[in-house]
């Protein structure tokens, strides 16, 4: 059993009320954190405003030492961390191992960018009025963070967000996902062991009350949120004046052009739409083949996604986990059964038990636009697969929703490959790969309802800072 505290400027801070956190796969209780309520967002909120101007003495150099001892301190701890996000979420074991892998990355490039802030020099007499002006412009921190995470990377997620936090210069409160707040906690434990001031560092487990004091309170000035699109929208209407991060989800697409390596992409097409038991925003939810290979590429894909081991998480060699809850699983049958009544066709898997949150593999073919499965995110181990005629037709398909994350293309047509990269609604284009790719160090977000803005160290340091201006009058 693992017990936790919440961090409340850099103190552990236990409570009588705990939140309990349950192994999805057996819905048994394996640890608990201490739950936070508003009150104690206000305590860190006054303990950040310590933090920030700590965080100000400190040089980039410094700021780099400390997020690359953090690094280190986690990749020490690898498999400690691993076997808690396998608990707290249901990944497989493998899976895990590679979140922490990639947060290690994550906080070294946010290291390596504290050194990175950079500034501009401006020409004042390029304007009229600028003759005998000489300056520039350069960064500084915008103030008090609050990230909010959800369940599905636990650590990198939160380490995309509170990393480059503090390279900036800027204290963090963190909220993370009821259901995963272990692994958050002990990552922010590395920050404070590795050196961050104390009161730039706090961790307040709750619900939707913590949230709403995090996001609403004036000496907030930056939120950063993944998680829903209901949910994003009302942070964006109470917010106030404030900047603004979020990556809110998509129903990401796979094109399939009839020039496509068959085998390769459906392999990795089965790799993006069941690693995580779907449960990533960037899974291949949506295939669309070309009519001319579609009988071809469907074999493939269900001989691919026939392979894969589901069930028990801890052992090595599964790898299909449970989706997050038994909850989760009675909403995936109803959309599954929509899809079917509209005219879609079960091709493998489907819902088989109740009695775990275990979902097979499943494919539906012909799955009709007017379905959830089509244009809403479905969040788990299921992957729709439609035909269409020519390359505007999947175009027009891939758009046909209100997020716009990422899209995988998988094509030898030059020309094909370029009219998707340009009539594609989405913030990023993935050739010849699944848009479930993702370089924790590229910019990574989507438009419509998949977000504002843009993760990754270098960019969301620049949502963490303002840019100041400098101006000297030498005439």
């Amino acid at each position: 059993m693992i017990k936790l505290p919440m961090i409340i400027g850099g103190k552990e801070v236990w409570k009588d009320e705990v939140i309990d956190v349950i192994f999805p796969y057996n819905q048994e209780k394996i640890g608990e954190a201490a739950k936070g309520s508003p009150e104690d967002v206000y305590q860190a909120i006054e303990k950040a405003k310590i933090g920030l101007e700590k965080l100000k003495k400190l040089t980039a150099y410094e700021k780099y030492k400390i997020l690359l001892k953090v690094a280190n301190l986690l990749e020490s701890r690898k498999e400690e961390f691993a076997r808690t996000i396998t608990l707290e979420t249901g990944k497989t074991i493998r899976e895990a191992r590679t979140e922490v892998d990639r947060a290690v990355n994550t906080i070294t490039f946010s290291a390596e960018e504290a050194k990175r802030i950079h500034g501009e020099y401006v020409h004042f007499d390029a304007s009229p009025n600028g003759k005998g002006k000489k300056g520039f412009y350069y960064r500084v921190p915008a103030g008090i963070v609050s990230a909010i995470t959800p369940f599905n990377f636990p650590v990198n997620l939160t380490a995309h967000k509170i990393a480059p936090s503090i390279a900036a210069g800027c204290p963090f409160i963190l909220k993370p996902s009821e259901r995963t707040p272990l692994s958050p906690i002990m990552l922010c434990q590395l920050f404070l062991e590795a050196g961050v001031p104390e009161e730039a560092v706090s961790v307040i487990p709750g619900f939707a009350d913590v949230g709403q004091a995090m996001t609403t309170h004036p000496d907030v000035r930056v939120v950063s949120f993944t998680g829903s699109l209901k949910v994003g929208e009302i942070i964006a209407k109470q917010a106030g004046l404030k900047k603004i991060v979020m990556e809110l989800g998509s129903n990401s697409a796979v094109i399939v052009d009839k020039t496509a390596n068959l085998e390769i992409a459906s392999k990795k097409s089965v790799l993006g739409g069941f690693a995580l038991a779907g449960q990533v925003c960037i899974s291949v939810q949506r295939v669309f083949v070309h009519e001319s290979v579609a009988d071809e590429f469907e074999h493939l894909l269900k001989v691919e996604a026939s392979k894969l081991k589901y069930g028990n998480p801890l052992e090595e060699d599964t790898d299909v986990g449970p989706v997050i809850s038994i909850n989760e699983v009675d909403r995936i049958e109803t959309w599954i059964n929509e899809a079917v009544m509209k005219g879609g066709k079960i091709a493998l898997g489907g819902i088989q038990s109740k009695d775990k949150p275990i979902i097979p593999p499943t494919i539906v073919s012909e799955v009709p636009e007017e379905s959830k499965l089509f244009y809403e995110e479905a969040f788990a181990p299921v992957v729709a697969v439609k035909r269409f005629k020519d390359i505007d037709e999947a175009i027009k398909l891939v758009n046909k929703t209100n997020y716009g994350l990422q899209v995988g293309v998988f094509t030898n047509d030059l020309k094909n490959a370029w009219k998707v990269i340009e009539n594609a609604d989405v913030g990023g284009v993935i050739i010849n790969d699944i848009p479930t790719f993702r370089a924790d160090n590229m910019p990574y977000g989507g438009v419509k309802g998949s977000g504002i803005g843009r993760e990754g160290p270098k960019f969301a340091i620049e949502d963490y800072t303002e840019i100041k201006v400098v101006a000297f009058d030498l005439g």
